[in-house]
């Protein structure tokens, strides 16, 4: 996918973030739509399926982190990356970000051209068009990559974008033990810093949702999927 098909949706309430920001990621050869708030925020992002939305936190009608978490329940969306951009750098804010489903966190203040780094970094995380079109059917598992959807005996499951990447990369693969550095590098890239906690809340989560006996966790090592 080149520059000129990437929609990227920029929300603030701030005139000069969306004039200045919004005319960097321009002249970068991006499509950039722009949002005051979090409605408008989740209206335009519905209708344009942009693959990447910058956020910021404190907005009028709806913040930022209720608009992230609004986003993050509609499937037709799972692909879209999420950033946060926002002066408000307290760790509680940033817990607060990825608990809502962000994929990364920029504080303010940041140099135009350093932003524009972190956002090609970021977009260097979606997945090649071929990739997507494959379909995983294990037992009564099925893993839709390409439209992003899981069904387990016959009832359909939403899974945040990290929890589907997780379980699509070990699904991919059963029995095959993937390594905790090799997931952390594979689901969430080398731009983000992650502890290995934030790999065993996810697959909690897995767990709780798609069967505690389908994880096993290899002590010292990493997870595989168990069939």
């Amino acid at each position: 996918m080149n520059k000129k098909e990437i929609k990227i949706l920029l929300v603030d309430d701030e005139p000069d973030i969306l004039e200045i920001v919004g005319y960097n990621l321009s002249n970068e050869g991006y499509q950039v739509i722009t949002a005051k708030n979090g409605i408008e925020a989740v209206k335009k992002a519905k209708k344009e399926r942009p693959q990447l939305i910058i956020l910021d936190v404190m907005m009028p009608e709806m913040d930022g982190i209720e608009a992230c978490e609004a986003l993050r329940k509609l499937p037709e969306l799972s692909a879209t990356l999420i950033t946060f951009l926002t002066a408000r750098g307290e760790d509680y804010s940033q817990v607060a970000g990825f608990d809502a489903g962000a994929d990364d966190y920029i504080t303010k203040p940041i140099k135009p051209k350093v932003l524009v780094s972190k956002v090609k970094a970021l977009l260097r995380r979606l997945k090649p068009t071929g990739e997507n079109q494959s379909l995983i059917k294990i037992g009564n598992l099925i893993i839709n990559r390409e439209e992003y959807k899981i069904e387990l005996n016959n009832q359909e499951i939403i899974l945040p974008r990290k929890e589907f990447e997780l379980l699509y990369l070990l699904a991919s693969k059963p029995g095959k033990v993937f390594k905790r550095e090799d997931i952390l590098n594979r689901v969430w890239g080398n731009e983000v810093i992650v502890g290995g906690r934030t790999i065993d809340v996810h697959i909690r989560k897995l767990r709780e949702k798609i069967g505690d006996n389908a994880f096993k966790t290899v002590k010292g090592v990493g997870y595989k999927f168990v069939e």
